[in-house]
């Protein structure tokens, strides 16, 4: 099968928020869905392997971003290329949230709108959760229009560069952040310094 294939579902772009005691912590996630009018909930799926995921879990609450066509690649750096277990994701980034009922942030720079959610129930899919959560508010920034992943990939994450001098080397791209891989040959077990992917998700560069 042609991987790709995938690439050509429509969906959109989110900061996830959570916090635990005094610990604010989000990531960038590409699904949640609204799946009920009465009650209204939402569904989101989580990558086991984020610290968001850990936090969501035992807390129960959320917040979710819905990212604009306003938002700069380096948000995108921020809750999704590094991993809240190294960094405050947050640090310095006060004048760009402001903070639900509970006191989980939600983000104002590049997004149009917020929800702020109550997890129900949660489902094992192996890699990630899907937590199925009631909203409990939410509010609209903005009305730039929503940020999709193919927006992203045309209009937001950066374009590889050409080579400053030519190189006999081949060259791999990320087709999750543009990061540019020079080698012989792409290890197998090789992972994106800036987004974390595996090498599954390079491609060679011409």
């Amino acid at each position: 099968m042609d991987n790709k294939v995938m690439y050509s579902l429509s969906y959109g772009l989110f900061v996830l928020s959570a916090r635990q005691g005094d610990k604010d912590n989000g990531c960038i996630t590409n699904t949640a869905i609204q799946v009920t009018t009465d009650p209204n909930r939402i569904v989101i799926a989580v990558n086991k392997s984020n610290y968001t995921h850990d936090m969501v879990k035992e807390t129960g609450r959320f917040t979710v971003s819905i990212l604009s066509e306003e938002a700069k690649f380096d948000l995108f750096q921020r809750f999704g290329f590094q991993s809240g277990r190294d960094v405050d994701k947050f640090a310095g980034f006060e004048d760009h949230t402001s903070r639900d009922a509970d006191g989980i942030c939600c983000v104002t720079q590049g997004t149009n709108a917020w929800l702020s959610c109550k997890v129900v129930s949660a489902t094992d899919l192996g890699t990630h959760t899907l937590f199925l959560a009631d909203v409990l508010d939410g509010g609209v920034i903005s009305s730039v229009p929503s940020a999709t992943y193919a927006y992203y990939q045309a209009h937001i994450k950066p374009k590889p560069g050409a080579s400053a001098a030519p190189s006999e080397k081949k060259r791999w791209v990320c087709k999750v952040c543009g990061y540019v891989y020079e080698g012989d040959e792409l290890p197998a077990d090789y992972i994106c310094p800036l987004c974390k992917h595996p090498a599954s998700d390079f491609e060679p560069l011409a």
